[in-house]
């Protein structure tokens, strides 16, 4: 599976899925133990914890971030268990996309009763954010 949107909303039906069953309330790392599962099963390349190098304008490495998922290799997947999303989670994201010269995150938050998932893409030099809905 190599197309972006394709990965992304297997994704986040395996994270609703998730949300349905084990409902609000638990740790993130529950969360993100049973997201990095359920993908597996699917037959999915699935890295947790995964160290990705932060990039100077230059190139060159300055330190790294831990993703919470690495999808495929193309997909960063980060997991909240928060009340709501706040904008330090999104700023997070957007410094990650950008240091790391990766184009396409997803950020999920398990924590409110109502599901929450975001994708954000960066394009040369902008940044682009879409909530994704469930039909």
């Amino acid at each position: 599976m190599t197309d972006v949107l394709e990965l992304c909303a297997t994704v986040r039906q395996t994270a609703y899925a998730i949300h349905v069953f084990h409902g609000h309330g638990h740790m993130e790392k529950v969360y993100e133990n049973a997201l990095a599962h359920r993908l597996r099963k699917a037959g999915l390349d699935v890295k947790q914890q995964h160290s990705i190098d932060v990039l100077d304008e230059d190139g060159h490495a300055l330190g790294f971030f831990n993703a919470d998922l690495l999808v495929q290799d193309i997909l960063v997947v980060e997991l909240k268990a928060a009340k709501a999303i706040a904008d330090e989670h999104v700023a997070q994201l957007m410094g990650y996309l950008k240091s790391t010269r990766l184009q396409h995150e997803l950020l999920i938050n398990f924590g409110s009763y109502k599901f929450q998932i975001k994708k954000y893409i960066r394009n040369e030099g902008s940044m682009e954010s879409t909530d994704l809905l469930l039909h």
